[in-house]
Parts: structure tokens; sequence; C-alpha cells
């Protein structure tokens, strides 16, 4: 165990957000060490769709979900499911996404998520040209299309809502989508252009990268567990399966397993739940799609990375307990038959199951709280990739205690008090 003197920050979380915040923090003049029981990147980092989804300024419930709620019981393969087994748990987590939905708080949401969103793109730019990896990401954009024409309507309302929220988009007729995606069906009638977005080669290999510039600024990483932890005179004790780590501040930033040790910490019980996302891998079809594609009615993503063509997407609620059920995964592959010319190759497929931080108004937590002693940066639900990097800088302008400066967004939408 590290001295409690070589330590001012302990960063419990070893994703993507708590790995680009300790390359921060580090480069910050802090003494940093990063805890979680996992090797770095192995949680939901590590499965996530790759997409840079910059376009995505709208939560993901609205309030149809409340005409869906019997389907999302009922059927075991859709885009959105809940367990009624774990629905006694979920009823009060969805009450609040409820409540979330009324339009002061709607647009509360909207505006937080696009303000992060804003500046996401080019804090990741920033940061990988800081590394030294560029490459790692391919700012192309990205494509929503749809193949029926009776969507056209639905299509052409999305592409109003989001250029009334400053989203660059374009829409793409049949002739543009096919030339851009040749091996995409003849099916697909059109489609909305996002050049403001883009994806990543491979998220996992990403976090690598961020862990090796953060070892080079001396950051250590534990593979540890943390069991629990108070506040003391000085800073923050934490309990570990392996010991005791006295730190002067703790950053909290462990996804969708924040919860319990915010409230220890803090005495404040957050609603954070989590939206449990599958993917498969097609190892054998790198060189199918130009950039990440999402389908309008399929409701599902496909993007190509250097392992391979990731299908990703569904939303289940489940809990951290339940085991995987990876049908929903292979679901992802049957989703897919028809949307190209040729049907994808399944040979030596993999499919994966991880845990996305949710809390009911969409917004995650990015907070300095306890006269500073605990950080926070967590439940950033789908857009954790798109929004690590200028977590990132904004907990690190939270631990020199700065003023909020104009590129960054304003501090107070996500507040932990807010709930």
């Amino acid at each position: 165990m590290p001295d409690s003197n070589t330590v001012d920050i302990a960063v419990v979380g070893a994703g993507i957000i708590g790995v680009a915040c300790a390359l921060q923090l580090a480069r910050q003049g802090q003494r940093v060490v990063v805890i979680d029981p996992q090797a770095p990147g192995m949680g939901a980092s590590y499965g996530n769709a790759g997409h840079l989804a910059t376009e995505q300024v709208f939560p993901i419930a609205d309030v149809s979900i409340l005409k869906r709620l019997p389907a999302m019981l009922l059927d075991p393969m859709g885009p959105l499911r809940l367990d009624w087994k774990y629905l006694p748990r979920a009823l009060p987590w969805f009450m609040r996404l409820l409540l979330n939905l009324r339009p002061a708080n709607y647009r509360r949401t909207v505006a937080g998520i696009r303000a992060l969103n804003e500046h996401s793109l080019g804090a990741w730019q920033r940061l990988l040209q800081s590394i030294e990896r560029p490459h790692l990401l391919r700012d192309d954009g990205s494509l929503l299309v749809f193949e029926r024409p009776e969507s056209r309507e639905a299509v052409d309302a999305l592409q109003q809502r989001m250029q009334q929220q400053n989203v660059p988009v374009q829409f793409w007729s049949s002739t543009a989508v096919q030339k851009a995606a040749p091996q995409l069906s003849d099916a697909v009638q059109g489609g909305l252009f996002f050049p403001g977005t883009g994806h990543f080669l491979d998220p996992y290999h990403v976090v690598c990268e961020l862990v090796a510039a953060a070892n080079a600024e001396g950051v250590q990483f534990l593979k540890q567990r943390v069991l629990e932890g108070r506040l003391t005179p000085d800073g923050v004790s934490l309990i570990t399966d392996q010991g005791p780590l006295t730190t002067r501040q703790v950053l909290i930033a462990c996804g969708a397993h924040s919860a319990k040790l915010t409230a220890a910490l803090t005495g404040k019980t957050v609603p954070l739940d989590t939206e449990r996302g599958y993917h498969l891998m097609l190892p054998h079809e790198p060189q199918r799609l130009p950039f990440a594609v999402t389908s309008f009615e399929r409701k599902f993503i496909m993007t190509p990375m250097d392992g391979g063509l990731r299908l990703a997407g569904t939303v289940e609620f489940a809990g951290l307990a339940r085991p995987a059920n990876m049908q929903r995964a292979w679901q992802l592959h049957r989703l897919s038959q028809g949307l190209f010319r040729q049907d994808l190759s399944t040979q030596g497929a993999t499919p994966w199951m991880g845990f996305r931080p949710s809390l009911p108004d969409s917004l995650p937590i990015i907070d300095r709280v306890c006269d500073g002693k605990v950080l926070l940066a967590f439940g950033h639900q789908h857009l954790g990739l798109t929004q690590a990097a200028v977590t990132a800088q904004m907990i690190g302008q939270l631990v020199t205690e700065q003023t909020p400066i104009s590129e960054l967004p304003d501090q107070i939408a996500y507040k932990l008090d807010r709930f």
C-alpha cells in the first residue's frame, strides 16, 4: 500500500472516466493512485459502442416510455427491457425518471447533456494529441439510417429538434447513403449524417494508452476493492481488501458501483441504477462500414473497429447482480439481417455485457463536496466514453478550485445536491 504521505488523491474506478481524470490530476502535480478490483478498462469501458456520440443530446427516455412499459416487461429481446423480477427495485428510479420528463426538468437535462457534448470532441482531440495517439479517434462523423418510407416524418422531426439544439446534422438521400456506405441494403431510404461525431478504433486500447501516459506521470494503479470509507480531519480513510489507505482527497468514479461509497462519505443516497448494455463483436467484418451507423427502426449501432465490426445497443434494467442474458447480444446480429446486401458473418463472434451508470435525470454527477475531500464523476449513462475527456478537465478544475472557465460547461447542472 502507498504511504499516506505519498498520496494526494485516490481515484476509485479505473474505467475511462477514472483513468482520464487520474492523468489530468497527475499533470496538475497531484500524487495519484487509482483503485479498482479489475484491471483498468475492464468494466463498461471495455465493451462500449465506441461511438463519440456528441449528437445524443436527448435522454434515452421520453413520455412514450409509459406506452412501452408493457412491452418492456414482456419482451425479453426488446430494445428497452425491464426484468419483471427487478421491477420492485427499479420502480422508485422510474418514478424519478418520469418526474424528470416534465417540461422544465427535461429542458434542463437536454441543456446539461448538450453542454458536455459540445466540448467533448475537442477535449478528446486535445487529450489524444497530448499522448501522441490522435489516430485512435476517427472524427469522420456517423450516420442514422431509416428503411421504411413512413419513418421519414419522424426522421425529419428529429432533424428539426437537433437543429434547434445546434447539433450539426445533414439529411442524406438514399443515393448519398449508398455512395458513402455501398454495402448497406437498397432498402435504406436515407438518413441523418452527423459531421461532429466520430468513433474510436478500440475503446479498450484507448484506456490502455491513457494508463501508460498516467504511469509516466507517476500514477499508481492498485488492483484492490474498496470496502468502506470515512472522512477524517485531514482527508479520507479508505479500507480496501488489502488494507487501509489514507488520502487527502478521493475521487469516486466507479460507474454503476459508485452509490455505496458516495453514501458512506457524503451521507447522500444517490438514485443510481444501471442500464445493462450488450455488444456482439464480429471479427471478420472490419471493412463493412466507413463510420458508425445506427438504425432508426432497429435501434442499434454498428461501429467499425480494428478488431472487427461491433454491434451494440439495447437497454436492460436488471441490476448489478443478475447474470447476463447473452441472447440479447446475439439478437443484435438478427437485427442486422437485411440491413446489408450480404448478411454479416458471425464466425468467431464474441458477446459481452456491461453496466452503464444511469441517474434518472440522465445527467452525470461532477462535483466537489465535503470541504473538497470528496470529488465525484459518475452517472454518465450512455455517454461515458463521449464525455470522459471533458469530465477530466472539469475535475481538474474542481481540484484547483478555479472559477469555471468559459470553454467548459457550467458546473451547477451536475451537482450532487440536486438529489
